[in-house]
């Protein structure tokens, strides 16, 4: 008999890094709108943005997220694209929660 342990899927932290089309756009509606986009895959947005200088006054917004493992990425990350004034999203870091 295989254990409910082993049967139930973990769940993981992922860092989205999300670079806008300029400068001047508001990480705060780009977070609001990636908040709605994970509750599609039964994501949670954590409070631990961080954003990282990239060049020229542009910035990049990283955005942690817990998720279930079986959910994985690409749908998520190909979600937070769409959102406008996005210019790319990609993973950057990518962990098995613990407990």
């Amino acid at each position: 008999m295989v254990s409910q342990a082993l049967t139930k899927m973990a769940r993981m932290f992922l860092t989205i890094k999300i670079m806008p089309e300029s400068p001047e756009t508001d990480f705060a509606k780009i977070r609001a709108r990636a908040k709605e986009v994970a509750k599609k895959y039964s994501a949670d947005l954590l409070d631990k943005d961080e954003i990282e200088p990239v060049a020229f006054g542009l910035k990049a917004l990283k955005l942690m997220f817990i998720i279930d493992e079986s959910k994985g990425s690409e749908d998520l990350t190909e979600e937070i694209l769409k959102i406008e004034e996005v210019s790319s999203a990609e993973v950057v870091d990518m962990r098995r929660a613990v407990g």
